[in-house]
C-alpha cells in the first residue's frame, strides 16, 4: 500500500467519522465540529501480541477479527515507533533462551512519547530463580542498546516486576509539560498525539473560569493536572485504587496544590452530595464538600455513559465539559441535558484510526 493510498484512505475514514458524530449531534443543535486528526502511524502508545511457537521459532501474532485466523506480526505500524524498534530485538533475544521463552504466550508493550518502554512477559507456568535470572540479563542487554525499559513476568498469582511497573509519560500541552505514572494494566489514553491534543482542547474550553472545578471518572488526573491553572480548586473522583494512587503520584510529580482525589465513585459522590449519605472516607481525608464553589464539572465516563441520577446531578453545574468515549450513550445523555444545557464547542477526538470507534467532546453552558 502506498503512502498516498494511506493518506486517502485515513480521510476518507475520518470523513465517515465526521459524519456520523455530525448526524448524532444534530438533534442538539451543535455548533461546527471541531476536529483533530491522528498520525496516520505510529500513534498507539499500547500494543498486546499473543506468542506462537514453532519448532526452533518464535513470532508475534494477532488475531483477524472477521476470520478470527491468526497471523504474523513482525511490525505493527499502528504501535509507537519505540515499540516497532523493541519487537524484532525482544524477539531474538527471548528466542534462543529457554528459561524466557518457555510457555510464553502473550507480549504487552506500554511505550510512551518520553522514551520510556515497559514489557510485560506472560506465561503458562510459574516463574523461578531462573527466569529471574534470565529476564534481568534481557533487561541489562536491551538497555544497553538504547533503550529506556522495565521488565515485568506474569502467570498464574504471580507478578515479578524488574524495577518497576509503570513508566512516566510527558505530555505537552498549552504550553506546559505534565508528567503521568501510568500503571500496568491500567487505564491511559492510547494514543499520545491525539491524548495532548484533547487536554489543549479542555483548556481552551475552560480558559478564564471562576471558582473550582468538579471532576468525575478522573483516572490518574489526567484532565485534572491539565485544567488546575483554570480553576482556584480541583475536586476529582476515580473508584479503581491503583488509579487514585497514580493520581496523588501526579500531583506530587507535577508540584500541583489545588487539586484532590477522592476515592469515590460517580454514584456514590452523587449521593453523598445530595445528602443521601455521609462517607467517612472524606471526613478522613478533611474534604467538606460544602467548601467548594463548583460551578464548572467535567465528565469522562465509561462506554455506558452516566446513570440517570448522576446527569440529573450534572444538569446542576453551570458548566459541563463532556468526554466521552461512545457517541450513542453521549447522545442519550444528550437527551437529558440539552433541557437545560446548549452546547457551546463540540470535537471529534480521531484515538482510534482506522476503527469504528471514535471520541467525542462537548462543552455545554446553562440555557439563560
Amino acid at each position: 500500500m502506498t503512502k498516498a493510498h494511506t493518506a486517502v484512505d485515513y480521510d476518507t475514514q475520518l470523513a465517515e467519522k465526521v459524519q456520523r458524530l455530525n448526524v448524532q449531534l444534530a438533534p442538539f443543535h451543535a455548533p461546527e465540529l471541531e476536529v483533530f486528526r491522528s498520525p496516520e502511524t505510529h500513534y498507539r502508545m499500547r500494543a498486546e501480541f499473543r506468542v506462537w511457537h514453532e519448532g526452533d521459532d518464535l513470532y508475534y501474532i494477532m488475531f483477524d477479527p472477521a476470520t478470527k485466523q491468526k497471523y504474523r506480526v513482525d511490525t505493527f505500524p499502528a504501535a509507537s515507533r519505540l515499540i516497532n524498534d523493541l519487537m524484532p530485538l525482544l524477539m531474538e533475544a527471548i528466542k534462543p533462551n529457554d528459561a524466557l521463552r518457555r510457555k510464553l504466550f502473550q507480549v504487552d508493550f506500554l511505550s510512551t512519547l518520553s522514551g520510556e518502554i515497559l514489557v510485560s512477559l506472560l506465561y503458562h507456568r510459574q516463574l523461578d530463580e531462573e527466569w529471574e535470572k534470565a529476564a534481568q540479563a534481557l533487561k541489562q542487554r536491551l538497555n544497553d542498546e538504547g533503550f529506556n525499559l522495565n521488565l515485568i513476568g506474569r502467570a498464574r498469582k504471580q507478578k515479578k516486576v524488574l524495577d518497576r511497573d509503570y513508566v512516566l509519560e510527558k505530555l505537552n500541552a498549552d504550553g506546559q509539560t505534565l508528567i503521568y505514572q501510568q500503571i500496568e494494566n491500567s487505564f491511559t489514553q492510547p494514543n499520545g498525539p491525539v491524548a495532548e491534543k484533547m487536554l489543549e482542547w479542555a483548556i481552551d474550553c475552560t480558559r478564564d473560569s471562576q471558582g473550582d472545578l468538579l471532576e468525575l471518572y478522573c483516572g490518574n488526573g489526567n484532565f485534572s493536572l491539565a485544567l488546575a491553572k483554570n480553576f482556584r480548586r480541583v475536586l476529582a473522583t476515580e473508584l479503581a485504587k491503583p488509579s487514585v494512587q497514580s493520581a496523588q503520584y501526579n500531583i506530587a510529580a507535577n508540584n500541583i496544590d489545588n487539586v484532590q482525589i477522592i476515592r469515590m465513585s460517580a454514584e456514590e459522590f452523587t449521593q453523598a452530595i445530595n445528602g443521601e449519605r455521609e462517607f467517612r472516607r472524606l471526613k478522613d481525608q478533611g474534604v467538606t464538600l460544602s467548601d467548594y464553589q463548583c460551578n464548572t464539572i467535567f465528565v469522562d465516563p465509561p462506554r455506558a455513559g452516566m446513570d440517570d441520577e448522576t446527569c440529573k446531578m450534572v444538569q446542576g453545574y453551570d458548566r459541563i465539559l463532556y468526554i466521552s468515549c461512545n457517541p450513542e450513550t453521549l447522545a442519550e445523555n444528550l437527551e437529558r441535558l440539552s433541557q437545560t444545557h446548549r452546547i457551546s464547542r463540540c470535537a471529534l477526538f480521531d484515538q482510534f484510526p482506522f476503527t469504528h470507534h471514535t471520541e467525542a467532546g462537548v462543552w455545554l453552558e446553562r440555557i439563560e
